[in-house]
């Protein structure tokens, strides 16, 4: 069965609005999102990874949040397989299918159909992997174009980074036919303002107390340290003694997230870079046209 929109993609950096512009065309044109974040798809991870709330939603139907529980694995096949069906399934109902997200890599999977295989481990390349030091793996990341993990501090993830960097190869040189990519392009200093007001706004939402969970249901894990969870834990462990200096340092690590999401998407010659109320605009006239 053809779709009978095009799929849209809006990416962009962390706290540009991809999520409100999406809601608000998909609420206008009877669409469904599929969210592309590495961290929204484990559950009990909300406030920290700014999930929209029910409220925010709006009644449009988001997909591939709340997937997994924060200790079970995750690869960037099981996205793509879920991500491709959740779009099959929007088309087929004849609505329009958001593609939504900050992490590279997995809009990627699906805007340039990576061809993943769950395959096999080559166990002596994973032994001469784990001889090396973490600085290392990520030079070799970056080396070979893939997305550094949020969580770069654990061996495991940056590895299986470069061990599925090995098969992921073969991928499309221009998006899927029919695929819409918009980039949503933000004043430095009103995503700054958003950035320093998002990090207030966690921790008064309960951002400590949600980390605090995470460590009881799953201990220490090394998943949580990246970005806002990362400082939390460093909060807890007395390594930063004020509210301020944490929400300061998520700010910090927030800014960090930014400049690696737009350095991976300006790679992207076929995104259309706009700000938000031109996109809006943009995408809208595309959809009434369909």
């Amino acid at each position: 069965m053809a779709a009978r929109y095009p799929l849209i993609v809006i990416v962009g950096p962390t706290a540009s609005g991809k999520s409100g512009l999406a809601i608000r065309l998909a609420k206008e044109f009877g669409g469904e999102v599929v969210s592309a974040d590495s961290r929204t798809i484990y559950r009990g991870m909300t406030i920290g990874t700014a999930k929209p709330t029910i409220e925010e939603m709006d009644g449009v139907p988001h997909h591939l949040i709340d997937v997994v529980d924060p200790d079970e694995e995750f690869t960037l096949w099981n996205f793509q397989q879920l991500a491709k069906q959740k779009i099959a399934d929007i088309c087929h109902r004849g609505n329009v299918p958001f593609l939504v997200g900050g992490s590279g890599l997995y809009v990627d999977s699906i805007v340039f159909d990576y061809e993943i295989t769950p395959q096999s481990i080559d166990h002596g390349v994973r032994k001469e992997l784990q001889e090396k030091t973490i600085d290392d793996l990520i030079m070799m990341i970056k080396k070979q174009q893939l997305e550094v993990p949020s969580n770069d501090k654990n061996k495991r993830h940056l590895i299986r980074v470069l061990e599925q960097g090995r098969v992921n190869r073969k991928r499309l040189t221009q998006p899927v036919d029919n695929a819409i990519v918009v980039g949503i392009t933000t004043d430095k200093e009103i995503l700054e303002t958003r950035i320093r007001l998002r990090a207030e706004e966690m921790i008064a939402a309960g951002l400590i107390e949600e980390v605090q969970n995470l460590i009881a249901a799953y201990g220490d894990q090394l998943i949580f340290h990246s970005n806002s969870y990362g400082e939390v834990q460093k909060f807890l462990r007395g390594e930063i003694t004020t509210q301020q200096q944490l929400i300061d340092r998520i700010i910090t690590v927030d800014r960090q997230l930014v400049k690696k999401q737009l350095t991976w998407f300006r790679r992207n010659d076929y995104i259309a870079w706009l700000p938000l109320d031109q996109s809006y605009d943009y995408i809208a006239n595309i959809l009434r046209q369909s």
